[in-house]
């Protein structure tokens, strides 16, 4: 399956060879109408590609040019919560790996575990907790495409996240950095869960994002040049700062 995507996908978009893909999350779509030269595919158009259930979504994949770089854009992700299986998003990255992605930006829209993550605010992730209790990389495993077992130690690069820092204090962006913690979902943490959270040394609690940076870290021996990043929504933000008042 990963093949017939890869192939699929490639007889698509022509000549155009991205080498890197980004992710966006819940409320990120919008960024897709800044590609130029763009191709649009609907998930749906490609035979075996899940499809994105969830408001906000679009379920297109977005080829195009992107501050004179060419990349691929995912408008739409998968969440385990919806009824895929972890699998399903190993298939996805690592049809992108026969593509020739050889970098990975994730965004999403999270939940602030840390009182002094105003809403609204960015985070970067410099690393994760999977709190989900399963793991896309679970199944038979591939050799041609990453190891057995690989190791998740650096799996937020540290010179992008250096890179990141830079451009973020030349334009006078405020920027946190902290630790995500993937919950499976679709229900929001109780007051209890949020305090344990805190407790384990999350800053960010969210739903996605550390699926697919356990696949991309595995499929290469090579570090794979990778990063995250999240935004605060308001109405969750409150929640998740306030166990006594964690209410959907």
């Amino acid at each position: 399956m990963i093949q017939k995507i890869a192939a699929q996908i490639r007889s698509l978009i022509g000549r155009r060879r991205p080498e890197t893909a980004i992710i966006l999350g819940s409320g990120l779509g919008a960024l897709a109408d800044e590609i130029t030269d763009s191709v649009s595919i609907s998930y749906a158009d490609i035979d075996g590609f899940p499809q994105s259930t969830v408001q906000g979504h679009g379920g297109k994949l977005i080829i195009g040019r992107l501050e004179n770089k060419e990349i691929l854009c995912m408008q739409g992700r998968f969440h385990l919560y919806e009824g895929h299986k972890p699998q399903v998003i190993n298939t996805v990255i690592k049809a992108f790996q026969l593509l020739g992605i050889k970098n990975l930006i994730v965004t999403n829209a999270a939940g602030s575990l840390n009182p002094e993550f105003a809403p609204g605010s960015l985070m970067l992730i410099k690393d994760h907790i999977n709190f989900s209790g399963t793991n896309p990389l679970i199944g038979p495993n591939d050799d041609r495409y990453g190891p057995r077992f690989p190791g998740m130690a650096d799996a937020y690069t540290a010179e992008w996240r250096h890179k990141i820092k830079e451009l973020a204090a030349e334009r006078n962006i405020p920027l946190n950095e902290g630790v995500y913690l993937w919950a499976l979902g679709p229900c929001f943490e109780t007051a209890a869960e949020i305090k344990m959270f805190r407790l384990l040394g999350g800053d960010a609690v969210g739903m996605s994002t550390v699926p697919e940076t356990i696949v991309a870290r595995s499929y290469l021996r090579r570090p794979l040049r990778h990063e995250s990043a999240g935004y605060f929504r308001h109405h969750q933000l409150r929640n998740r700062n306030e166990p006594q008042h964690a209410q959907p």
